[in-house]
């Protein structure tokens, strides 16, 4: 029998973690508050506090200073192009690191993981001296290729996801004589749709958000990212900060909707994957 004790105790435990989440979930969202209520006010009117009308110019004023529009279009080409290619190669790594037998598939794994434990101002070098040898240097090129052939962290998301699934589908896919890339194409890839898209999110976030490699590569403003775009912006007009809000908004908005498209499917790969604490 419950006593009241035992459901009082549960009571303030579950009300303490609804606030535990609530402030962390404060955390997250007031930053981004903070920035829309500062993007809609004048400059001269920062530190005021008594209710103004919004100044939604502060946006439009973004774009005419700043070809934001061509730097958005640059950097979604970058993602998409980027994205595609890391969903095909890591799918296609993950697959034979998880389905096929061959010699020093193990070492050869591991060895790819060791990886990721390199820090990328290290590779920054070697990869600029490289696009530099084949002329790629403040093209889009630069911004493609390298990242286009896979990552060990896309291989093993996939690679654990495809030993997940049952070896009955692959059996199957043999005895009716299919072959090994008919297998993976037709068969297991289209059951590893959840990882695939957490790949996919992941690495349209890291594509958008990249910073380093834009600033090493491209200088021209017709190829160039909107991290180039907010810090050259920032660069010019450091002390107006409704502005850079607005335009940091305006940058942030793409994320929020491809987001807000791929949620469900987002958090059930999460959790199908194994990263999501499981």
């Amino acid at each position: 029998m419950v006593t009241d004790r035992a459901i009082l105790r549960r009571t303030l435990r579950g009300l303490l973690a609804y606030a535990v989440l609530v402030l962390i979930a404060w955390c997250a969202i007031g930053p981004i508050l903070w920035a829309l209520s500062t993007s809609l006010k004048d400059g001269g009117l920062l530190s005021d506090s008594s209710p103004i009308p919004p100044h939604w110019s502060n946006y439009g004023r973004v774009f005419e200073l700043l070809p934001l529009g061509r730097m958005l279009l640059n950097t979604a080409g970058y993602a998409a192009c980027v994205t595609a290619g890391q969903v095909l190669f890591c799918s296609l790594a993950g697959y034979a690191f998880a389905r096929l037998r061959f010699p020093g598939r193990d070492l050869l794994f591991l060895a790819y993981l060791t990886t990721l434990m390199v820090p990328l101002t290290v590779t920054v070098l070697p990869q600029f001296l490289l696009m530099r040898a084949l002329g790629w240097v403040d093209t889009p090129w630069s911004m493609i290729v390298p990242g286009l052939f896979g990552s060990a962290f896309g291989t093993y998301l996939m690679r654990q996801f495809f030993r997940t699934l049952p070896t009955e589908l692959e059996e199957a896919a043999i005895l009716d004589g299919c072959t090994p890339w008919q297998t993976y194409w037709r068969v297991l890839l289209p059951h590893a749709r959840p990882a695939v898209m957490v790949l996919a999110v992941l690495t349209w976030i890291t594509v958008w958000n990249d910073f380093l490699w834009p600033l090493v590569m491209i200088q021209r403003n017709d190829i160039a990212t909107v991290t180039l775009g907010l810090v050259r912006l920032q660069g010019q007009y450091h002390t107006q900060w409704p502005l850079l809000m607005a335009a940091a908004l305006l940058v942030l908005t793409p994320l929020l909707i491809v987001y807000g498209f791929a949620q469900k499917a987002f958090v059930r790969g999460m959790a199908q994957s194994g990263l999501g604490g499981r």
